[in-house]
């Protein structure tokens, strides 16, 4: 049986929670959320409720930041990451798609 605490994308943390574990503001990570960088969930009451994969990706933003990154520029980086994660998936599906060479095919 799967927990949801086993899914690293189950929207476990609160926003002070996530604050503390990574050391910064808690008005660092509504900036990330306003600025479409890190968009929680929200619970009923409308709290933000961040995953441990969300963790991971404002910790990235951080690190980012400190090599000199502005938010826009995170973004952006984000954005291009995510998109060669699709395109690798596309290209891995195409070549599952194609027969084995044999080595005597010409190039």
């Amino acid at each position: 049986m799967k927990l949801t605490i086993d899914d690293a994308h189950a929207p476990l943390f609160t926003i002070g929670q996530v604050s503390d574990m990574l050391s910064v503001e808690q008005a660092f990570l509504r900036r990330l959320d306003q600025q479409d960088v890190v968009r929680p969930a929200r619970s009923q009451g409308r709290q933000r409720r961040y995953s441990r994969h969300q963790i991971d990706q404002v910790a990235e933003v951080r690190a980012l930041m400190g090599e000199g990154l502005t938010l826009a520029g995170v973004r952006r980086v984000i954005e291009l990451q995510a998109r060669v994660i699709e395109l690798e998936a596309e290209l891995a599906q195409e070549r599952a798609r194609r027969p084995p060479r044999t080595g005597t095919e010409p190039r």
